[in-house]
C-alpha cells in the first residue's frame, strides 16, 4: 500500500464526516455525560473558573480533567505523526482516527457512574482530532469547534461582496459547510440518545471508521489520475 498524500486529509468527504462527528461528540458529552463539553474547551475553562470561585470543587474536576485529557490528545497526535510518518503501509493520520474509534468505542462501555472518566477520554479523541485534522482543500479549519471557522467563513464572505472574489466565496462555503455538518452531528445524536443511551457514542465511531477507509479511496483515486497525466 502506497503513502498517502497529505492533501488526501484536506478532502471535502473527509472533513464532512470528521465535522458530523465532531458535532456528535460534543452534543454527546453535553446531552447525556453531564452538560461537559468534549471540543468546546473554552467553556469548560469558564465552567471550571465559575465553580472554582464559588468552592464547587468536585464540580471543578469534571471541567478541568477534560481540558487536560484534550491537551494530551493534541500531544499524542504530535507523537504519531513524528513516529509513523515513514511508515507505508498507513499514513499517520489513519492511526490517529482509528486511535479516536477505539478510544470512543470504549466510551460507550462507561456508565453515567463514571462520567467524568468518559468525558475525558472523548475529550481526549476530541484533542488527537483537532490536532491531526487542521485543513480542509488547503484551508486552516477545524472540524471539532466552529468559532474559528466562523470567523474565516464571515471574513472570506465579506472580502466577496466587496471585492467580487470568487476564490473568497469557494472558501466562506467551505468553512459555513463545516459548521453546518457540525451542527448536523450535534441533531442527529439528539436525536438517538434517547434510543441508545451510552452507545450512542459508537455512531461516531462508525463515521470516523468511514474516514479512515476513505482516505484509502481517495488514495488509489489519486494514484489513477496521476497514471492518466503520465
Amino acid at each position: 500500500m502506497k503513502k498517502l498524500r497529505g492533501q488526501i486529509s484536506e478532502s471535502r468527504r473527509l472533513a464532512i464526516l470528521l465535522a458530523v462527528s465532531g458535532g456528535f461528540m460534543d452534543a454527546y458529552t453535553y446531552t447525556f455525560r453531564g452538560e461537559v463539553f468534549a471540543n468546546a474547551q473554552t467553556g469548560n475553562i469558564i465552567l471550571l473558573a465559575i465553580n472554582l470561585s464559588e468552592g464547587n470543587f468536585e464540580k471543578m474536576l469534571q471541567y478541568l480533567f477534560p481540558v487536560i485529557a484534550f491537551a494530551f490528545g493534541i500531544i499524542l497526535a504530535e507523537v504519531v505523526h513524528r513516529f509513523c510518518t515513514i511508515d507505508n503501509i498507513l499514513h499517520w493520520r489513519q492511526y490517529t482516527v482509528l486511535l479516536e474509534c477505539i478510544i470512543l468505542f470504549s466510551v460507550g462501555f462507561i456508565s453515567q457512574e463514571y462520567n467524568m472518566i468518559a468525558n475525558s477520554l472523548v475529550s481526549f479523541a476530541c484533542g488527537i482530532q483537532v490536532e491531526s485534522f487542521r485543513k480542509v482543500k488547503g484551508n486552516a479549519s477545524a472540524t471539532t469547534m466552529c468559532i474559528g471557522n466562523l470567523r474565516s467563513g464571515t471574513q472570506n464572505l465579506f472580502n466577496f461582496i466587496f471585492n467580487k472574489d470568487k476564490e473568497c466565496l469557494r472558501k466562506s462555503l467551505i468553512y459555513y459547510g463545516v459548521i453546518f455538518f457540525f451542527a448536523f452531528g450535534a441533531v442527529i445524536e439528539n436525536v438517538i440518545i434517547g434510543f441508545c443511551k451510552q452507545y450512542t457514542i459508537w455512531c461516531s465511531c462508525i463515521l470516523l471508521f468511514a474516514g479512515f477507509l476513505l482516505m484509502f479511496l481517495q488514495a488509489e483515486e489519486e494514484d489513477k489520475q496521476t497514471c492518466k497525466l503520465k
